[in-house]
């Protein structure tokens, strides 16, 4: 369980993307597309993913295995078997400057009262770095014990590795803690902690919302303000989808692949499939294969 919950913890730090509020009404909805045309030989396959979930909950739905199946590549966030990005992300939990100095006694005291309420508090916290702060929410909120959680990219990454698939990643540990420290700083991060239990509730809602493939669901809650402001969609969401819809083309022309990305980066204008489409691919949704 530890090595998955290393391997995960990236993941984990993106779990924000996932509230759920419905309100877009378009029909197109599931948590696998096919993308096709544009000079490409064979299709290839995007997952919406939720990251997180308890065992009672998880779920992979035959039609995605089978797309994985089908493609030579397996493409993630972030590619939890290379070496490097593996020690990347044991450090990236550490940071330099101690939590402590960086807060005036009043706020350190308010800090540690909130961390109680996560089971630790500041001294335990003090050298940690503002994502390691965050991926307490994650724990916290999930409504079942750490031994029973499920990280939906590495089931499938296990998968692909014993089906000897290839392995890449859209982007580096270090893009990704670029683009959350622009995001949330330290201070913003105390005040999604402060949130407490109305996280378990997003995470409920998340989690009924992909169950039932309703990514559009996924990303619309994405834009509650107590989530994210348009400052942190940009970093989290806009900046990131565009940097992998340039990166695709490439992998999808040499072979088939099979991508897994967090559900709330499909939809919206400056979502995947949008970007995808309008580069000239077909991207239509999957309901079975």
């Amino acid at each position: 369980m530890k090595n998955l919950v290393q391997l995960g913890f990236a993941a984990l730090l993106s779990m924000n993307v996932m509230v759920v509020k419905a309100q877009n009404k378009n029909t197109e909805n599931s948590t696998l597309w096919e993308v096709s045309g544009n000079g490409l030989t064979q299709p290839s396959y995007i997952a919406g993913t939720c990251h997180i979930m308890c065992s009672q909950d998880f779920e992979i739905k035959p039609k995605v295995m089978k797309a994985l199946e089908k493609s030579n590549q397996f493409v993630m966030e972030i590619n939890y078997t290379d070496p490097a990005e593996i020690k990347a992300m044991q450090k990236m939990g550490q940071a330099d400057q101690k939590i402590s100095d960086q807060l005036t006694p009043e706020e350190a005291k308010e800090l540690d009262k909130i961390l109680a309420d996560y089971g630790t508090d500041l001294k335990t916290m003090d050298n940690s770095s503002s994502q390691g702060l965050y991926s307490l929410i994650s724990y916290k909120t999930a409504p079942c014990p750490q031994t029973e959680l499920k990280f939906y990219e590495i089931e499938l990454l296990q998968n692909a590795i014993k089906n000897k698939k290839k392995i890449f990643g859209l982007e580096k540990v270090e893009d990704q803690m670029t683009s959350i420290n622009a995001a949330y700083d330290l201070k913003a991060v105390i005040g999604q902690l402060k949130m407490g239990k109305e996280y378990t509730i997003i995470l409920r809602k998340m989690v009924e919302a992909f169950k039932k493939e309703d990514v559009q669901s996924m990303y619309t809650l994405f834009k509650d303000d107590k989530i994210m402001n348009a400052k942190q969609e940009k970093a989290m969401l806009t900046n990131r989808n565009k940097n992998w819809a340039e990166k695709m083309p490439e992998m999808m022309k040499k072979e088939s692949a099979f991508f897994a990305v967090g559900g709330a980066h499909l939809m919206g204008d400056n979502g995947i499939i949008p970007l995808l489409r309008a580069k000239g691919y077909t991207v239509k949704p999957v309901s079975s294969l």
